[in-house]
């Protein structure tokens, strides 16, 4: 009696849709997005190129110190904000933060940044900026983007700033700490990372493609 011969049949893996696919893009901003520092750009905007100026003459020594990692990102941080804007109401604070935000911020954007950020919404990517500025100053931003935003936190008490971080500074792999304990990032096909300094390496490390310093 002959048996029946039966096809072999392979097994072939089920490819995602890629419109399904969950995507995420993580930028830096001071530097990546923008054309230097925002806090530096706020700074001289609030206070006039002489206070500005003036200020970081004085604040040498703690520059210095964080040159040579004497001091942390953070404390040169806080020193300069305290120096600059300790004691300031933070409704007074917040206006000249948004005035910044309309007359200065848009003239530091990389335009290679936004196009490159409005190709990857096109790709349905979830976009989210992760800085150690402060949402103060970027907030607004990255809302009229429709990006979702971590970011670094200024202390306010009895309604004024007081030049203390409120938290840690998102900066190095505090970025990494704030990204995880936000995204499952088991559950994205695909993520991209944008950064521009040796702060941003530990961000970078989380991409399945990464980018240093891709607008310049």
């Amino acid at each position: 009696m002959d048996h029946a011969h039966h096809p072999k049949y392979t097994r072939v893996p089920i490819q995602k849709n890629e419109s399904l696919k969950k995507r995420i893009a993580f930028f830096d901003f001071d530097g990546t997005i923008t054309r230097g520092d925002t806090m530096l750009e706020l700074i001289r905007y609030q206070k006039g190129s002489l206070s500005y100026f003036l200020g970081f003459i004085l604040n040498l020594p703690v520059l210095v110190a964080y040159k040579f990692k004497i001091i942390s990102n953070s404390a040169a941080k806080e020193r300069v904000l305290r120096y600059f804007f300790a004691g300031i109401p933070s409704d007074k604070f917040q206006s000249r933060c948004d005035q910044f935000q309309r007359e200065i911020l848009a003239d530091l954007i990389r335009p290679k940044a936004i196009q490159e950020i409005e190709k990857l919404k096109a790709s349905h990517f979830e976009i989210v900026l992760v800085s150690a500025s402060a949402d103060l100053w970027i907030g607004n931003w990255a809302r009229e983007y429709g990006i979702k935003l971590i970011s670094t936190h200024l202390e306010i008490r009895d309604s004024k700033i007081t030049g203390r971080l409120n938290g840690k500074n998102c900066h190095g792999e505090e970025k990494v700490y704030r990204i995880r304990s936000t995204y499952e990032l088991n559950d994205y096909d695909e993520i991209y990372c944008y950064g521009d300094t040796k702060g941003d390496l530990p961000m970078l490390a989380l991409g399945n493609i990464s980018f240093f310093r891709p607008f310049r």
